[in-house]
This record gives C-alpha cells, sequence and structure tokens, in this order.
C-alpha cells in the first residue's frame, strides 16, 4: 500500500477592492496575469460568489461580480503560494495599479480578524 503525497498547505490573505466600479475587466486581467505568473495553485473568491475560482483566469474572477470595498479572499497551494498571496493582496490593495479613488484609505488589506 502506498502513502500519498501530502498537500501542501493552502496560505491564505485578504484584501477590500477600492475601484468604485468593482473588479470588472481590466482589473480581472490584471490579477490574472500576475496570477500566472507564479508556479502555486491560486483561488480567490467574494462573499457573493459561487466559491473558489481559478485567479489564472481572467473570466472567472471577472465573474466573481465583486464591487466596490468587497472583501476578496485569496489563497495559494505551491512552493511560491506565500510571495504569490502577498503580490496578489498587494496589487488589489493598490487599486490594480491605479491612483486609489478620492477619499479611499491608503491600504485596502482586509483586517485579518474579520
Amino acid at each position: 500500500m502506498s502513502a500519498e503525497p501530502i498537500a501542501a498547505p493552502w496560505v491564505t490573505d485578504r484584501a477590500v477592492i477600492l475601484d468604485p466600479t468593482g473588479l470588472h475587466a481590466r482589473p480581472a486581467v490584471r490579477l490574472a496575469r500576475l496570477a500566472m505568473s507564479f508556479g502555486a495553485r491560486i483561488e480567490v473568491k467574494a462573499p457573493a460568489g459561487e466559491g473558489w475560482v481559478d485567479a489564472k483566469s481572467p473570466s472567472a474572477v471577472m465573474k466573481l461580480r465583486a464591487g466596490h470595498r468587497t472583501v476578496l479572499t485569496i489563497r495559494a497551494q505551491g512552493s511560491d503560494a506565500s510571495r504569490a498571496v502577498a503580490a496578489l493582496c498587494d496589487l488589489v490593495a493598490a487599486n490594480f495599479a491605479d491612483p486609489p479613488p478620492a477619499g479611499c484609505a491608503a491600504s485596502a488589506r482586509a483586517d485579518p480578524r474579520g
């Protein structure tokens, strides 16, 4: 009887969407492109979504229909999981590399305590 390999643990963090129009096509593509630069399996979900989606798929990310101030949960599994989650959360917190809208907090990292 052979032992099954133990799966690597998931690394998880959260970030808040600052863009008043939410997670539309351009930020979804930016998130997916950054996710594709990592070897880790990366998934993302929004509270109103239908569960975890592949962060490397722009269309799957857009289908989350995550609006302004939605908390995205990002998780990854693999050798570069920690770096991937940190980079993706930083991208979301940086308003997908666009200047934050007037009146938004400088940091959009979600409080891990809820």
